[in-house]
Parts: C-alpha cells; structure tokens; sequence
C-alpha cells in the first residue's frame, strides 16, 4: 500500500564546495601574511591568530544560512474503497443448549443398559434397568403384612359392632365402648400404612427400576454398565451419581465465551458473532449474543464476564467441548473510503509555523459555511497581527552571532497545531503534494478504525489519490 516518493534535493546542499572554497581563500592569505610578515615573527602569529579566528566565524554563517537538509524520500499511501469491521476478539467452549444429568432414584445393581453413547432416544424411553429381585421378596412380605392387617381390622370391626349394640342396651360402660372404638381405629391406621408401603414397592419395581430419558436428545455420557452398584440421588453420593447425560437438541449450540470488563461494554444481546475452529480451518461460522451474564469472573485479578452465544448445527459440525476463536462484530461498513493509519499520524517536518498553520487553516474552510469562513478569517488576521506586534517587539533582544548561527526557534505553540486539532473528535489532515509540487492538506473524518486501516470521509473525491505515509532520509 505504500510507495515510495522521488527524493528531494537542496540546490544550496554542496557543503563540500564552500569547504573547498574557505580553504583555498585562507591558504592564499596565509601566502600574503608570509610574504608580508616573514621578518617579524610574532607579528605573524598573531595575525594568523586573528585571520583564522575570522575565517571559522565566517563559516560557522556560510553554513548556518545553507540548507544543509539531507535528501527526503517520501512514502505514499493510496485512498481505495473496501470493507471495514472492528471486532472484539475472544475464546470460548461449545456446549449443548440444554442438558440433563440423569440420576437413580433408588439404590441397587443394573441389570441391563440400553442406551450407549450417541443413541437417539425419546421421552420416556428406557435407559437401564435395575435388578427387582429383592424388591419382588419384599413386595411379597408387604403384601402378607397388609392381609394380617386388613384381617385385624375386619375382627375389630366386628366386636365394636357388638360392643355399640351392648351399649345402646346399657349393658357396657361408656369406656369399654370408646376403648373398642379406639382399637378399631389403631387397626384401620395400621391397615393403610400397611398397603402405603406396598404402592411404594410396587412403583420402584414398575418405575424406579427402570431408569427412562426425561426429554428427547441424544446421550451424550454414560457412565454405567451391567452389573454396577448405583446409588440413589437423594444420598451423599448425588453429586458423582450421575448415570447418563443426555443433550436436548444439538442442531442448535451455545458458545460459552469470557470477556474483559474493558470490552464487555461493545457487547449486546442480538450482536453479530462469527467463529472458526482449529479442527476445521478455513470454515468461518457465524452466531448471536444470546445472553451476558452479569455475574463477574475473577481470575488472576482480571475481571471477565460471561457471554452466551447462541450458534446454528444443523450439519452436525460442531460437537461439544470444542474451543473455538470468536470475534464480536462492534461495527462494520461496506464499500467505504479506506486509508493507512500511517498516512493520518504523518506530520510535515521542517515547515515554519506560520505555513503549517496556514495550511490546516486552508484545509479548515472547506468544511466551513461562507459566514464561518468569513468570521474565521478576520479572526486568523486579527490574531497574526497581534502576532506580528508581540514578534516585533522582541526582535531586539535577538542580536548577536548566537542568534544568527541558532536562527528562529519554533514556536511551541505552532508545533501542537497539528495534535491540537487531532484532539477534535475524529477530524485528522491527509497531506499531499498538488500540481505545482507545493505541499497540502485535506481534513477527513474518521470513522472506524482497525490496528492498520481507518474509515475516512471526505468532502472532495479522494478517492485513488495519493497521500505522504512517512518519510525519512
């Protein structure tokens, strides 16, 4: 994107001849002092003395008003159009948008597995089955506890039948009344305890012992096979009593992504995402922000935040667990005027104040109304004037042969008028060299700026034009 630019001479740049010419002078009036002071020695010294004296000065001003500049060579950047986007770059994980931990709800040993990784399965779908052998003993058991109970209370009805027909004739107390009463109810209670823990046998041998898929999805992890000793969920072992883990929908996948707490304001929800993977280069996949969790992460005294990333896997491409480079597109724009960063930091060197003033100023008007423009200009001319007046009365405390060997200092002042004005909010200056070789200015705005390239507008049709990058010596 850069070329470089002609190099440019100083007509006045032949050190090399006034050294030749001081020499040849000094020599020939060193003959004349000779030839003039041959019989008076210290007289000759002394004049030697005082002529050399003289002739270094004198060349300390011939070299003082030449251009001793060396040979600039300048680089140039050309303006082009194209697409522009910046991204805030990141790492994320691939997961499941949904998945279930499987768990048993009672204990005992598989007896069979179905299921292994990878399989399809449906809601209510058989996963493993544990051994009921025990369970059928002791639904058996429960079953003779509730026949013995169901038997006593039947008895007991019937005495208290009969001790409510006494009653009613007075041949029994009260009490002995209420005591049959009450036996009676202990009987019904023992009655319905007794078939209670009967159901909850007969569920764990129709229900709990089948371990079934509470949703439609594909296992993803099984960790069980025929013959192992599994635990119950509601026991200390829970957390590691996971049996299978099953993935709802994996056409539809999730980016588990952190980002810096100095990026995470660039992020939104419905933001466009795009991805690529080690595994699969030279494919580039595209998703949505779906969520940012608000919960910070601190990890090495860096504060990060979560983002969820909500991604399409309709070919199946994506598995979970992959890592994965993610981009956040901030901002992006198409078919748009582009130009080297190096182009907007150039600053012109060995121009006088005045004229880098007055080239920005030039550059200036353009973007300005014709009433702005007026305004601005007798405002520039009432300033140079005050200028010119302070500069006037100061001139006489220059004077000497320090003062014309140092020149004219810059002014600090004029030296920040460039960075003065790339304090304005995206305004910078692109200069150039027009027909007549003169050097120039154009103001642009920029818009979004990448590590290397930034988006300018521009008043003119700048467009293919050439601009000063750098340069150098």
């Amino acid at each position: 994107m850069h070329d470089c630019g002609e190099t440019g001479k100083s007509p006045l740049n032949n050190k090399k001849y006034i050294v030749i010419l001081v020499s040849l002078i000094y020599n020939i009036n060193m003959k004349k002092m000779i030839n003039k002071y041959k019989f008076n020695k210290n007289k000759f010294l002394k004049n030697k003395f005082f002529f050399f004296t003289i002739t270094l000065i004198l060349s300390l001003l011939v070299f003082s008003c030449l251009d001793t500049a060396s040979p600039v060579i300048y680089e140039f950047t050309t303006v082009r159009r194209g697409n522009i986007e910046r991204s805030v770059s990141s790492s994320g994980t691939i997961h499941p948008v949904s998945s279930v931990r499987v768990l048993s709800q009672m204990s005992g040993k598989i007896e069979k597995v179905y299921v292994d990784y990878n399989d399809t399965v449906r809601r209510g779908d058989v996963l493993a089955e544990l051994n009921t052998d025990v369970l059928r003993l002791r639904r058996d058991q429960q079953y003779a506890t509730v026949q013995i109970a169901r038997s006593n209370y039947r008895l007991q009805l019937i005495s208290y039948n009969n001790q409510l027909a006494l009653a009613e004739r007075n041949l029994i107390s009260e009490f002995e009344l209420l005591t049959s009463l009450t036996n009676l109810e202990n009987l019904e209670a023992n009655l319905s305890m007794a078939e209670t823990n009967l159901r909850v046998i007969e569920t764990e041998i129709n229900q709990h012992a089948f371990i079934v898929s509470p949703i439609d999805g594909v296992v993803l992890d099984r960790r069980v096979n025929e013959g192992d000793s599994v635990a119950d969920s509601s026991s200390g072992a829970a957390a590691t009593a996971s049996l299978f883990t099953i993935a709802e929908n994996l056409s539809e996948m999730q980016i588990e992504a952190n980002i810096g707490e100095l990026d995470v304001a660039s992020i939104y929800r419905g933001q466009e995402v795009r991805f690529s993977l080690e595994s699969l280069p030279g494919r580039r996949f595209n998703g949505t922000v779906e969520n940012i969790r608000l919960v910070p992460l601190l990890i090495n005294n860096v504060v990060s935040y979560t983002i969820m990333i909500k991604v399409d896997n309709h070919d199946g491409s994506l598995l979970p667990g992959m890592t994965c480079s993610v981009e956040f597109i901030v901002a992006r724009s198409e078919d748009a005027l582009l130009v080297s960063n190096a182009a907007l930091r150039y600053q012109p060197t060995g121009l006088s104040d005045e004229l880098l003033e007055e080239l920005i100023f030039n550059a200036d008007l353009e973007y300005m109304t014709e009433a702005e423009r007026t305004a601005a200009i007798n405002e520039r001319n009432i300033r140079l004037a005050e200028q010119s007046a302070q500069e006037a009365a100061t001139q006489n405390q220059r004077t000497g042969i320090l003062a014309m060997l140092t020149g004219n200092t810059r002014n600090i002042r004029a030296v920040t008028i460039q960075g003065q004005a790339r304090a304005q909010e995206g305004v910078r200056y692109l200069w150039f060299f027009n027909n007549s070789g003169e050097l120039e200015a154009v103001r642009v705005r920029t818009g979004i700026i990448t590590g290397s390239t930034t988006e300018i507008f521009a008043l003119q049709d700048i467009e293919g034009r050439q601009f000063i990058s750098r340069e150098r010596q």
